[in-house]
């Protein structure tokens, strides 16, 4: 009897791509810094063994040398290039007060001890010597310097005891508490909530020495609370005195010479459309019918640059602010209030001075012509965006006829946007409603209507535009000559997502039943708008929209224009919101520059203030997402013991997070109150699984949840299962 052939196995590394099998390659020197390879025993790493497949490799091999990833330590032998014996990087504290330290030329985090710290801070910029590596270990280092600290306060409480006093951070991630001598303690109480700041650190104390510099209140109250939240990211709550001053001296009146400079509007219907409670109003349309049979639509934006010039102590606060703050019960602005509420403010019925962009439109949304530039213009009309729903639907009110016009245009350039690959990621916010004292009394979540898009449609469309318009392609300039250099300016950025995060999340939402099509740019944006509208009202909605999001990456501002990926517009900028956001006014600015035939100006001093302000609006997001958790945990405060419905919103090895589907409220569940089985966490799957009875929690799962217990002070919401009650 013959044999049965045995089939021929496919090498290992036909299964990679180049691109795949390099980084793989890469992957292996990472892991094991020390220690050199050639291209032999890397081949036989991935069971290579016939001779493509090692010139493949020692291919691969020279190229990372090339590109300065290896080194080559003697004819055919390699390791990994480290560029220097130290790095620098920031500093991430893990909860357990170890770190890690993300620094250029590493490939993985750099694992810090704690006691190799060296009175290094969560977010410090620092200088680390790498270790030798220990086998199937991190990479490890040391901290020899700290080259900046991030942090110039901390928020706490401070304890006063009978003959001095300590402060404890309110931060997790600070391992250390300050010692406050009574000299340096001012007016502060016991168990106040405080903020202080490290003024010495002696060789031979495992504390620093502190000093209060401001009393907040007392701990759970509204006011101490939401300041308490704005200082721990550094973020002001008051203007400078002399910031104050200044402005005063801005005169209200326009001049006649100035509006003579302006194309006037102010015979031109004009109106706002804002959030019911806003007060700074940035941005007016306005629409009337031309000889042509076309629509003039006018994006008219407020003219903050006229106001606030380089050199002035306001521009440079508003340059170290960024942007406005949005927290549960206020807006802190960037602009003091004489300029963002009333000078600036595009109020009805006063003439307001514009930066504008004007576009020639056809029924089909088509643009025809455009026009930028300074306006002068009055709104006759202040809509909030429900009483403009309100006349959109009946088709009756002010401004009727205008309104759909609007809309009618907005919607096609909606459909037109999407259909180019544009995603559509619309999330409800949770808003709550405030009794006089601050407490949350209710919780609700903030309905996304066509007004709320026709706005949108107009402002991106303004936004792209003066993008286009400051960088147009090489060979379209409109003198016909080819352009050989983009000018200097400020895009807002949105880079193409991690392919293997999106691989991962394409094989997640098959759990559910759903289908992501990879591929091009186009085909992941219809699957992903598709899977939108497929999973609206479903108990998995939140989650997989969440995810979605994760799996983007991070939009920011910089001179360096990669397109953004998620509108899928080539050029793109923030012109729109300058009483709110500082790169608005640096695009004003420079439009307003090339306007008026100036060069391309440098981009160093650009780039690092679009640095600056990507960070800060990082900070004021993270400042607004904890002001929702602390009035989350403060409605819930009241409800220990209620039973909710609720979903699985996340899942890790110490337990569920949930969220309660009627108000969004979200808490944990630690994997200790799972006291039916002992559970392991299933990563790959996004779910806790029984090892004895099998029983699985699932991201997207239904439960009920119990409300067990609530901190405030560490704004944490801990739940049980109810059936486990």
């Amino acid at each position: 009897m013959s044999k049965k052939k045995k089939k021929k196995q496919e090498p290992a590394f036909h299964r990679f791509t180049k691109k795949a099998l390099k980084q793989a390659v890469f992957e292996i020197f990472n892991q094991h810094p020390n220690q050199n390879y050639n291209y032999k025993q890397i081949s036989r790493e991935f069971d290579i063994t016939d001779d493509g497949g090692r010139a493949l490799i020692a291919g691969i091999l020279e190229e990372l040398a090339e590109e300065g990833k290896l080194e080559e330590v003697y004819r055919g032998k390699y390791r990994f290039k480290v560029k220097s014996a130290t790095v620098e990087g920031i500093i991430e504290m893990t909860t357990s007060h170890n770190a890690f330290v993300h620094a250029d030329g590493i490939a993985e985090p750099v694992f810090i001890a704690r006691d190799n710290l060296n009175r290094a801070l969560p977010g410090d910029k620092v200088r680390v010597f790498l270790l030798a590596k220990r086998k199937k270990r991190h990479l490890e280092g040391e901290v020899l310097e700290i080259v900046e600290r991030s942090k110039t306060s901390l928020v706490g409480i401070v304890q006063v005891g009978p003959s001095f006093a300590f402060f404890e951070p309110d931060s997790k991630d600070v391992p250390y508490d300050l010692f406050i001598p009574f000299e340096r303690l001012g007016n502060a109480k016991d168990g106040q909530k405080v903020i202080a700041r490290i003024v010495d650190w002696p060789a031979h104390a495992r504390n620093p020495i502190g000093e209060i510099i401001e009393v907040l209140g007392y701990p759970g109250q509204h006011e101490a609370e939401m300041h308490a939240i704005l200082a721990e990211f550094d973020l002001p709550y008051r203007f400078p005195e002399e910031v104050e001053k200044e402005v005063e001296r801005i005169p209200e009146a326009i001049t006649e010479a100035e509006i003579a400079k302006r194309r006037d509007f102010r015979g031109v219907p004009t109106f706002t459309i804002d959030p019911v409670d806003a007060k700074d109003f940035d941005d007016a349309l306005s629409l009337r019918r031309l000889d042509s049979g076309n629509w003039e639509v006018g994006v008219h934006i407020a003219d903050v640059s006229h106001y606030i010039r380089p050199g002035m102590l306001a521009d440079q606060e508003a340059l170290q602010r960024g942007t406005s703050v949005y927290l549960v019960d206020r807006v802190v602005p960037m602009l003091p209030e004489k300029l963002s509420n009333l000078v600036c403010s595009l109020r009805p019925d006063e003439d307001k001075l514009c930066f504008s962009a004007v576009f020639e439109m056809d029924d089909q949304a088509r643009v025809l012509k455009e026009w930028f530039g300074k306006t002068v213009i009055r709104s006759v009309r202040r809509f909030n965006y429900d009483e403009a729903q309100e006349i959109i639907d009946k088709g009756k009110g002010d401004f009727a006829g205008e309104l759909a016009v609007l809309n009618s245009l907005a919607q096609k350039l909606r459909a037109e946007r999407f259909k180019r690959g544009s995603f559509n990621f619309e999330k409800p916010e949770i808003k709550f409603e405030l009794a006089p004292d601050g407490k949350p009394v209710g919780v609700y979540f903030k309905e996304y209507k066509q007004s709320n898009e026709l706005i949108e449609e107009f402002m991106l469309l303004a936004n792209k535009r003066v993008a286009e318009w400051v960088n147009k392609p090489a060979g379209h300039r409109d003198d016909g000559k080819k352009k050989k250099k983009e000018r200097t300016f400020v895009y807002r950025v949105h880079d193409k997502p991690d392919e293997e995060k999106l691989r991962s999340f394409s094989l997640f939402v098959k759990k559910f039943g759903y289908q992501m099509h990879m591929g091009s740019h186009k085909k992941i944006s219809e699957s992903l708008n598709q899977l939108m509208k497929e999973i609206q009202g479903k108990k998995e909605q939140n989650i997989l929209e969440n995810l979605a999001v994760r799996v983007m990456a991070k939009a920011e501002y910089s001179t360096k224009n990669i397109g953004h990926y998620g509108l899928a517009f080539p050029y793109y900028t923030h012109f729109t919101s300058p009483i709110r956001r500082y790169p608005d006014i640096l695009a004003h600015r420079l439009l307003f520059h090339y306007l008026n035939g100036g060069a391309s100006e440098n981009p160093a001093p650009y780039e690092e203030m679009c640095r600056h302000a990507s960070e800060m609006e990082r900070k004021a997001m993270e400042a607004e997402r904890t002001s929702v958790k602390y009035k989350q945990v403060e409605f819930m405060a009241d409800k220990v013991g209620q039973v909710f419905d609720a979903v699985i919103s996340g899942v890790t090895e110490w337990g569920l997070f949930a969220e309660i589907i009627e108000n969004g409220c979200e808490g944990m569940i630690h994997i200790r109150q799972l006291n039916d089985d002992f559970y392991w966490f299933d990563e790959e799957n996004y779910r806790l699984v029984g090892r004895r009875y099998k029983r699985v929690f699932q991201l997207g799962d239904a439960i009920k949840v119990e409300i067990w217990r609530t901190n405030l002070l560490k704004k944490q919401l801990d739940f049980r299962l109810a059936e486990d009650k």
